[in-house]
């Protein structure tokens, strides 16, 4: 494990970082500016001096681990010392447990749908088929999650899940990069250990579907068949009523609460500090100084990081600069203020275009994309289909439905010393994040394809916890070492677009998975399989330097 006090060494150099002719790219989004006397004063932060314990201009400028870095890079690294000086504060503890909780809230929704499922069908009879962002992305899902209950049609419950999917989609990505920018650099381990909040969700949604769908749920007839839907039989015929089967309805009215709490924490409890690195490239230094006061403050320790540091290193840059070009740098903040809303748009863009500008970088990208793509290809399929054929399987060999879903509590537990050896495998050397994703995504697919060819009680439970496990493991790394691949200017970018493909995946995979569960019960789970082998072919294609640590 990591040592138990935060390390005085600097942040090694960036892996996969900016070079100038991409920084200059992105001057129009960065605007790096001048630190004033009347700057300091409107913040309330006085400028160093050797009196007050903060280093001097000349002992910035003169520090070697800076050489060779971009402007941005050299501030994002005064950043990261400071909050290395932190520690696990008080105020990265709060950030790690509400991104957790993010993390939560996805797998909860998408858990409930697989155990909800079987009930819905049953009674519509239907065929088998930043800042701000931190905290709309819950809102939403807590809004419509709680109107989910309401609808007497199938219609309307594909209406509002496809509403709390847009709430959900935005949380990884938010709650990773949030997370990482905030933790000191000998606790990004912790990273991995986010991914704890899905198998806790899991279990917890698991454990409420146990209490409420068995006993709030229809019946057999009178030739112990499930009773079927009130519009596939003749009027006055036993039925599934809407009041003889409102379990499924409960449950989500209780998933719908529990989002709404942990929004009401996020938004009114707390309060979210953007991150200093966002600010700083988008040319607010001042703001970002600001921030890193106010978790110093809420961490109840001093600051060491003054408006005038930063200013020392803009002023450096700007000197050499003016002996390259005719055009100050400090022109590029004003001209992107006055900018029309196109031009920025058309500016933000570009920052897109970093993703591909060298071979590494685009062979990274891609690969990631590959990776979270069929990612969620095989755990949107197992978490849609493998409850559903549980319970046939658990049906043909007289388990009752009661048992199968306390076999789901079983079944998920065990993800979460998943989730824990995944954190572990994170630092071990000759290990680390590679052969740590390889290994587990491997059994995550040997066990589905196993899962495929028996059928007793034990084999469904063990062969699905396996499963579970490997999957939690898996992702655990790979949500942990995903933003570190990647520069902070375009960590947020490049997170969101593989989080983009993969939700896209999880779409058009379940499709496919519908269409042959119709022909064959365990067709879905050879298609998750193969997915899922497919994220270890592209892990061991990624480049090297990019599974090894994180960069600015």
């Amino acid at each position: 494990m990591p040592p138990s006090q935060p390390s005085d060494t600097p942040p090694s150099s960036p892996i996969l970082s900016l070079d100038s002719s991409h920084f200059q790219e992105l001057q129009p989004l960065i605007g790096q500016h001048m630190a004033d006397g009347k700057d300091i004063d409107n913040v309330g932060i006085k400028a160093g001096s050797p009196d007050d314990g903060v280093p001097s201009r000349h002992a910035i400028l003169d520090d070697p681990a800076l050489e060779g870095l971009t402007l941005y890079e050299k501030k994002a690294l005064l950043v990261d010392r400071e909050l290395d000086s932190h520690g696990m504060g008080k105020y990265q503890w709060c950030i790690f447990f509400l991104c957790g909780f993010g993390y939560l809230i996805d797998l909860l929704y998408a858990q409930a749908f697989g155990l909800v499922e079987p009930a819905i069908q049953q009674e519509f009879g239907f065929g088998g088929s930043r800042q701000y962002a931190f905290n709309l992305t819950v809102l939403i899902a807590a809004v419509f999650g709680l109107c989910l209950a309401a609808p007497s049609s199938y219609d309307g419950v594909l209406v509002l899940t496809a509403f709390i999917g847009f709430g959900i989609g935005g949380n990884i990505p938010i709650d990773t990069t949030i997370c990482l920018e905030f933790l000191p650099q000998n606790r990004r381990f912790l990273l991995a250990m986010l991914s704890v909040f899905q198998p806790i969700g899991v279990v917890v949604c698991s454990g409420i579907a146990y209490g409420l769908i068995p006993k709030y749920s229809c019946g057999d007839d009178d030739n112990g068949d499930p009773l079927k839907a009130c519009s596939a039989v003749s009027p006055g015929s036993p039925c599934c009523t809407k009041s003889s089967n409102m379990g499924w309805r409960y449950v989500l009215i209780v998933l719908g609460a529990i989002c709404l709490a942990v929004f009401l924490l996020r938004f009114v409890i707390f309060h979210f500090q953007e991150s200093p690195k966002f600010l700083l490239f988008r040319g607010k230094d001042n703001k970002a100084v600001e921030v890193l006061h106010r978790i110093a403050k809420f961490n109840h320790r001093e600051s060491s990081i003054s408006l005038d540091m930063f200013g020392a290193l803009t002023f450096e840059e700007t000197s050499m600069a003016s002996r390259h070009t005719a055009t100050p740098i400090l022109a590029v903040e004003e001209k992107q203020l006055k900018a029309s809303w196109a031009k920025t748009v058309k500016t933000e863009c570009r920052r897109y275009k970093i993703l591909f500008s060298t071979f590494n970088m685009a062979r990274l990208t891609l690969l990631v994309w590959i990776t979270y793509a069929f990612d969620y290809w095989g755990f949107s399929i197992a978490g849609s289909f493998l409850p559903k054929i549980l319970l046939q399987k658990n049906s043909a060999i007289d388990v009752s439905v009661a048992e199968t879903y306390r076999n789901f509590v079983l079944i998920y537990f065990p993800g979460i010393f998943g989730v824990l050896l995944g954190a572990l495998m994170y630092a071990v050397p000759r290990v680390g994040r590679k052969w740590a994703m390889v290994g587990s995504s491997a059994l995550m697919g040997i066990s589905l394809f196993l899962f495929a060819t028996v059928n007793t009680q034990a084999s469904n439970v063990g062969l699905n916890a396996m499963e579970y496990f490997f999957q939690s493991m898996f992702n655990a790394v790979l949500y942990g070492w995903t933003p570190e691949a990647f520069p902070a200017p375009i960590r947020g970018t490049a997170c969101g677009v593989a989080s983009f493909w993969g939700r896209l995946f999880s779409i058009v995979a379940p499709l496919i998975a519908a269409d042959l569960l119709t022909k064959n019960l365990d067709a879905p789970l050879y298609l998750a399989g193969a997915g899922v082998l497919i994220c270890t072919i592209a892990i061991m294609l990624m480049p090297a330097k990019s599974l090894k640590g994180e960069s600015h």
